[in-house]
């Protein structure tokens, strides 16, 4: 499962990104990261960070408001 967990839940843009960014920075090459947020423009801007970074979002997934991202660190 992931190596880091990351709750971003009840923070507003662009809080989410922030600690998402300072948890990849802690990680190895390969290692994966979960991060769960509540923003809903969290879907939008995962989508965009990893599509800059050398990163790679393995799923996104939505229950009862939270949102999921699984993150490997390229």
């Amino acid at each position: 499962m992931a190596d880091l967990f990351v709750d971003a839940k009840g923070l507003a843009c662009p809080m989410p990104i922030v600690k998402a960014k300072k948890g990849m920075d802690s990680l190895q090459t390969g290692q994966i990261m979960e991060l769960q947020a509540t923003d809903k423009g969290s879907l939008i801007d995962f989508q965009a960070w990893v599509n800059k970074s050398q990163n790679e979002l393995l799923e996104t997934k939505e229950e009862n408001g939270v949102f999921t991202f699984l993150i490997k660190k390229g």
